[in-house]
């Protein structure tokens, strides 16, 4: 997987050619984008290049087809990734295994994680050797059928296999739909046609929420949900098929009057053969790289890099920040947020799902956020200040959980017997301290025990059930609320407020620039393979936290898992001061150079990460 993933990054190092007479140069600009395409990030783009955009794309409407078509990779990515969330209340109540076993929810959301890594390495190979429409073509494929599987699916297991395809899907998405975007669009406006894949996902997040929402009431819930992806990647399907291959990837493959010929429906007239010609040399430079690396093992090619230390301290940078950022907890709000939204004491699934919608969105709005100011303040500012906002947030939420626990409402001996003996929870029976046990103590510490609120005031004593269909319906006839993951709570309202101030803190910093300083901080020879390992250990980490999430809830309750993750974010706030150099505003060579002295946090502070025509370097 590893040589996989390797050479796709490689071959995504330089990007469509732009004009001739700058062509060198620009292929250094141009890579900046290289470690955001693995994961379908957002390449930056100005307000002139956005205002160019539609101008360009107003005159040659093609352009704006060929990105929109492949920008529904994006869409999907985002959707697969976020439907799972809403989806999973209701997976639950249908599977009473999925209900009762933890690590199965846990499964079921990170099996399309272990499947995307596959994917994007695969992805990367198959779009190399067979080209970037074939692999989009194949990750619709892995979309739909994924998506029916879900939708049909008879036991957990089912689901499991086609999260396992869906996430194939995602990651081939992610490495190939904005490389094809960049590699297909005019020089002067490719920021803003490959960021509008970059929107597509958080916006595709944001559709997962509303779908979701919106099928609360419908027969089948969740499998509408899940299945809803497979029209989209039809969509896309057949928008491809009548799409063109890339012309850098014919170009590399010696189809160049194919490659003139789709040049010349993208550019003017007078700018074709320029651009010919930039696309020659962007080639010859790539191929040049890939000699001066070597055509060796992949082992001996990462035990060469290693061996440089300007890499190493690159790669201690970049392995840091994608780590750093997936063990914030993100996944965690991204995967799980209604059941965080349950934990806080909404125990309506519609209600979860509508108040989802507010980090969804504002994950988006951050992105946005991102692209504004990054350039401006830095990489390494805002990474920093980021990281404080999270700790802060994920502490004050930690708290607002205790409070939530510490004062949820007491079990009623009256109120557990109203519904007959054998009604009441077995484990409170046997319980020597049943007469101290609130509703928090009902969900933990009995096993299969639901919590039914008092019928006068959801806040008074109320009754602690066994976990059954029959007594849920008996509950709620009397108008009475059921609880099983959270309780009713005062100061639940907060956790709400704290989850959006918490993307907000997020988004802007940790949610996008690693990608960027990962683009940034390796030697140019070696800038695939440092790329490569980031990426893996990136999508690793979430793997590792979205797979053992619920588990940690359990164990530590939900105010000890947001102290962990605050702790997490401690840890990675020093390692990014001690180790991470700002690069903004320096060329490649700058960034080197630095490497090549050792980055202390005091040279960063003096130089302040701008260039020497910025006088900050």
């Amino acid at each position: 997987m590893g040589r996989l993933l390797y050479r796709s990054i490689i071959s995504a190092s330089f990007q469509e050619p732009l004009s001739c007479s700058s062509a060198t140069g620009n292929i250094k600009e141009e890579e900046k984008n290289l470690i955001k395409m693995v994961e379908g990030g957002v390449s930056k783009a100005g307000r002139t290049e956005f205002t160019e955009c539609w101008r360009t794309t107003w005159k040659t409407p093609y352009i704006m087809r060929l990105a929109l078509s492949a920008g529904i990779g994006g869409l999907l990515f985002g959707y697969d990734t976020g439907v799972i969330s809403g989806a999973l209340l209701y997976i639950r109540d249908d599977f009473k295994a999925v209900d009762r076993k933890t690590w199965l929810q846990e499964t079921i959301v990170s099996m399309a994680v272990a499947g995307a890594i596959l994917g994007a390495a695969f992805g990367g190979w198959i779009s190399d050797k067979f080209g970037r429409k074939i692999s989009i073509l194949a990750a619709d494929i892995l979309f739909f059928v994924g998506a029916i599987v879900m939708a049909v699916s008879h036991s957990p297991w089912m689901i499991i296999v086609g999260r396992i395809f869906v996430g194939l899907g995602v990651g081939m998405a992610s490495m190939t739909a904005p490389l094809y975007i960049s590699e297909a669009s005019p020089h002067r406006i490719r920021g803003a046609l490959v960021s509008t894949n970059g929107f597509l996902i958080t916006g595709g997040q944001f559709l997962s929420y509303l779908i979701n929402l919106a099928f609360t009431h419908t027969k089948g819930t969740w499998r509408w949900m899940l299945g809803v992806a497979g029209v989209p990647a039809l969509v896309q399907f057949i928008l491809m098929l009548s799409l063109p291959e890339s012309p850098r990837w014919l170009y590399r493959k010696g189809k160049v009057d194919e490659a003139k010929s789709i040049l010349q429906r993208i550019y003017p007239t007078e700018e074709v053969e320029e651009e010919m010609q930039a696309l020659k040399s962007s080639v010859d430079e790539e191929m040049a790289l890939q000699g001066f690396v070597g055509e060796g093992s992949l082992l001996s090619k990462v035990r060469q890099a290693l061996s440089y230390p300007v890499f190493r301290r690159g790669l201690y940078a970049g392995i840091t920040v994608q780590v750093a950022q997936q063990f914030v907890g993100i996944n965690t709000v991204m995967y799980y947020s209604p059941s965080i939204i349950q934990f806080a004491g909404f125990a309506s699934n519609r209600t979860a799902l509508a108040l989802s919608l507010i980090t969804s969105g504002l994950n988006a709005i951050g992105s946005i956020i991102s692209m504004c100011f990054v350039d401006r303040y830095g990489r390494r500012r805002l990474m920093i200040i980021s990281l404080i906002g999270i700790i802060t947030c994920l502490v004050v939420l930690s708290i607002v959980f205790f409070q939530a626990s510490a004062s949820a409402p007491p079990i009623g001996k009256a109120e557990s017997a109203h519904f007959g003996g054998n009604s009441t929870c077995f484990g409170y029976i046997q319980a020597p301290d049943a007469s101290s046990w609130n509703c928090m103590q009902c969900l933990q510490k009995a096993s299969h025990c639901a919590f039914c609120s008092n019928g006068a005031n959801r806040f008074s004593p109320g009754a602690c059930l066994a976990s059954n269909d029959e007594l849920k319906t008996a509950c709620r006839a009397e108008s009475r609320t059921w609880y099983t993951k959270g309780c009713p709570s005062k100061v639940g309202f907060l956790a709400v407020v704290l989850l959006g101030l918490y993307i907000i803190m997020y988004s802007p910093g940790m949610g996008t620039v690693p990608w960027i300083v990962n683009s940034e901080i390796y030697p140019l020879r070696y800038r695939g393979i440092g790329g490569g390992i980031a990426a893996v250990a990136n999508w690793t980490s979430n793997l590792i936290v979205s797979e053992t999430f619920l588990t940690l809830t359990e164990a530590l309750g939900s105010a000890g898992t947001f102290l962990l993750f605050a702790g997490f974010s401690f840890i990675g706030l020093v390692f990014i001061f001690f180790l991470v150099p700002e690069t903004k505003g320096l060329q490649f060579e700058e960034v080197e150079k630095m490497l090549e002295n050792g980055f202390t946090p005091c040279s960063c502070s003096k130089n302040g990460g701008g260039s020497k025509d910025e006088g900050s370097a």
